[in-house]
Formats: structure tokens, sequence, C-alpha cells
């Protein structure tokens, strides 16, 4: 087996304990072997403890070092525990990505109060919930950085509405963290990436899949990103390069919020997507495309 192919210095991380949430799978799976390969400790958080499992296997075998914690991050409890754990065990932490989340397609008319508050409880109240324990227990007296993961929002997010006004909530709470926290030596940003190729493609009914596949033609790029495009960015943040950055948002979506109706998307040229993920894997809905 190959192992990462990393931009990034691959003792950058060294000594450092970082946690991922939803590090089972998609851009958390790929973003836990990057800091991994790049000499972090990883913590991998997430509902499932067979998957977080099977990313600490392969992390293993590639010579880096993880640790699995199933926790809900909508659960309090279970959240002061984990980070309490993470504590005792390493005796830091030196960095979160807080990229649990989800949702489900649906027009605005026909989401449910529950179904709208268990998309935002997800998607925002569970990251806000992870993000002020970590900084309360740790960070508070030590420093360190977060990175936030929201989407590709901008002009709002027609059937997926519930998630747009999370992510929308998330990026405007970091950026007032950023603010409250500076003070600490905490340095929280945001990571928005468009239309990804990860593993979430396949969590969509079939009836979603045209609309995927025309998601390019309104791309400036025309194409996908990867999962290492986003992991490289949040890997950025999180290291002493960005220092300075605080409250900033970086886009990874090739382009898309840029397009306007009086300018027709031409065909795109020498744009190769960068993947340094050995271990990634094409979404069943793209193979053979």
């Amino acid at each position: 087996m190959s192992s990462y192919k990393s931009v990034f210095s691959t003792d950058l991380f060294a000594g450092q304990t970082i946690i991922v949430t939803g590090g089972g799978s998609g851009i958390g799976r790929c973003t836990a072997h990057e800091l991994a390969a790049l000499g972090a400790h990883v913590v991998l958080v997430g509902r499932s403890a067979e998957k977080l499992e099977n990313v600490k296997a392969e992390i293993i075998a590639d010579g880096g070092s993880a640790s699995a914690k199933p926790c809900d991050i909508r659960d309090e409890a279970a959240v002061i525990a984990t980070i309490d754990a993470v504590i005792a065990e390493r005796g830091r932490i030196d960095g979160l990505v807080n990229n649990a989340g989800g949702q489900y397609r649906s027009p605005l008319r026909s989401i449910s109060t529950k179904g709208f508050e268990a998309v935002v409880r997800n998607n925002l109240t569970g990251g806000f919930i992870f993000m002020r324990e970590a900084y309360n227990r740790w960070m508070a007296d030590h420093g360190g950085a977060i990175v936030n993961i929201i989407a590709d929002i901008w002009g709002g997010w027609p059937d997926m509405g519930h998630s747009g006004a999370a992510r929308g909530g998330m990026l405007t709470l970091s950026e007032t963290a950023a603010c409250e926290w500076a003070a600490a030596g905490v340095r929280v940003n945001t990571v928005a990436p468009g239309g990804i190729a990860s593993s979430g493609f396949d969590a969509y009914p079939p009836e979603v899949t045209p609309k995927i596949l025309d998601f390019m033609n309104v791309v400036p790029m025309k194409r996908f990103g990867t999962e290492s495009e986003v992991s490289a960015a949040i890997v950025f943040l999180l290291s002493p390069a960005a220092a300075y950055i605080t409250g900033s948002c970086m886009r990874v979506d090739g382009g898309t919020p840029n397009v306007r109706n009086n300018w027709k998307l031409e065909p795109a040229q020498r744009n190769a997507a960068f993947n340094g993920f050995h271990r990634a894997v094409t979404p069943e809905v793209l193979k053979g495309r």
C-alpha cells in the first residue's frame, strides 16, 4: 500500500493530538489520514464504532497513530466524556475538525419541525457543543485551532433549507468564536466544500442521481472536487502557516458561487484534480461516468 501524498511536510503535526468528527467516512476519513501522515495522533469521532475502527485500522496499517471514540455529537454528556477521555489519554488537544453532519433533500414546505430541528442539531448544535467543550476543557488554557466544515450555502440552498440554515449558523458562530477566543490563542475558521466526490453522494436516493450528475454543468471548472482538495484546506488552516488567519472561510468549490446568468460557461481545460489520498474510493453514483 502506498502512502498519503500530502503537499505538506511530513512532520508538520508531530506530537499533536487532533480530533476529527465524522471521521469514519468521506472528507473526515480523508482528513484523518492526511493528518496522521503528517505526524498527528488522530482521534476519530462518530456514531458508527465499526466505521471508526475500520479507519483506525487503515491509519495504523499505513504507519500512523489513531484512536476511535464512538460519540453522538448531539449528546452533550457524550461529548464531554469523549473530550475528557482524550485529555486523560493524550494529555492535550491541539486541533478540532468539526466535520460530522448530514441532511436529507426536501423542499421547505415538506420539512417537519422535528426534521428541521434534527438537521440543525446535527449540523450546528452538535458542532457548537464540541467546540465549546474543547475550548473550556483544554484550549482556553493552552491554545489551539478549530476548523468547522460548512457547505456551499451562498445565495440559499433550495431543497436543503434546513441544512443551509444550520451551516450558515455555523459560519457566523465560527466568526464569533474567532473574536471571543483569539486572546486565548485559539483560531477558528471554516471550510466550505462545494460538489465533492465522496461517499456522501451514495447516501442520497436514486432519484437524486440526475441532479448530482448535472451539477458539473454549473461549475466553472466543470468537475467535482476531491476529498484531498478539501483536506488540504483543512490542514492548512490547522497549520502554523495560518497563524494570522481566524474567522475566515475557505471555499473549495471550483468557483461555483461565481456563476452568473449573463455568463455562459465554456468547456474547462488544464484543471486536473489533486488527489493525494491513496485510499480514496470513487462513489458508486460516479463509477463509469
